[in-house]
């Protein structure tokens, strides 16, 4: 069967090379049209692959493009460029796509942040043949797993879905090539689509209950990270645990070497690294000192509103 890897970065490099050694016959290799060190684009450059990078997929030359590689199947591990339909459908079975929350649920970019901060004790991962919505293709095969309670959307992608993901693709892939081509409708009316978790959205909550305020910490833990401001300066916060001390939200309540305890609405965060930019992370003891942070002080935040409406956590359960 001839394929087409479609993809960037360490999950489209570590597809690449599963097939690889499986043997199987990849006859080009998309990648990303910004960067140049893309662990996929090494990869195929070393493997001796085509590697290609056009700056759209919704063009007649994407198409012509993809239509000249003559293929079975396309694989998509990790794109975020639109594709349009006639893409998708040039190879002659095809595309199939991984996308890393349990689908209607959590579409969009952000899937595994937006869970985590909603409070799912679930998730998972889906194969899917996508079209031109936002991942609202059918689905071809679906993986749960837990998401611990003191789990960060670091460990959830890194330690489950990444290796998750890369073996239910080449099993999807044996599923075709055994002649099984499941496609099951999505509604997605059902499920939900978030944006990005990004920075804007990060800043910590203090009035909210330490669950809450906790979600959005491992929600945004490595990435954006979580924010709050102490006179004026912008700290992120990273490495928590909640905890039971009561205060008045955004209160000191505790230093040491070990961290910082926060109070917040109901409960406490215990913070044991923090983060000034352009520094990186370091323990919260030291910016503490830098800050002259002191017990009883307290962190500031905005006007206590937050996109993660505790009706909202019904719904992030119910992706597991």
């Amino acid at each position: 069967m001839r394929l087409v890897v479609h993809g960037q970065k360490a999950f489209g490099e570590a597809m690449l090379q599963r097939l690889l050694d499986r043997g199987d016959l990849v006859v080009a290799v998309c990648s990303t049209p910004t960067g140049g060190n893309d662990p996929l684009e090494t990869l195929a450059r070393e493997s001796g692959l085509p590697l290609y990078k056009p700056q759209s997929w919704r063009s007649d030359e994407a198409l012509d493009l993809m239509r000249s590689f003559e293929a079975d199947l396309c694989l998509m591990a990790y794109v975020l460029l639109p594709v349009s339909q006639l893409v998708l459908d040039a190879p002659a079975l095809g595309t199939i796509q991984f996308h890393p929350s349990l689908l209607p649920y959590h579409r969009g970019p952000s899937s595994i942040n937006w869970a985590i901060a909603k409070g799912a004790s679930r998730t998972g991962l889906t194969i899917f043949w996508p079209d031109e919505g936002l991942d609202e293709g059918p689905i071809l095969l679906q993986k749960t797993c837990e998401i611990g309670s003191n789990e960060t959307v670091g460990d959830v992608y890194f330690k489950r879905l990444f290796p998750m993901g890369v073996d239910a693709m080449l099993e999807s892939l044996d599923l075709i090539k055994a002649g099984v081509v499941l496609k099951h409708a999505q509604d997605p009316a059902a499920g939900s689509y978030e944006t990005w978790f990004s920075k804007s959205v990060a800043e910590i909550p203090w009035d909210r209950p330490a669950a809450d305020v906790f979600n959005t910490i491992r929600a945004a833990d490595p990435a954006p990270g979580a924010w709050t401001t102490f006179r004026g300066a912008r700290v992120d916060v990273f490495n928590a645990l909640r905890g039971e001390r009561a205060g008045q939200p955004g209160e000191v309540l505790a230093l040491s070497d070990e961290g910082v305890v926060i109070a917040a609405g109901v409960g406490s965060i215990f913070a044991r690294r923090l983060r000034i930019e352009p520094e990186g992370k370091v323990p919260a003891i030291d910016i503490a000192h830098r800050l002259g942070l002191d017990v009883g002080d307290r962190f500031d935040w905005s006007d206590g509103s937050s996109p993660l409406d505790p009706r909202d956590e019904a719904m992030g359960n119910e992706a597991g």
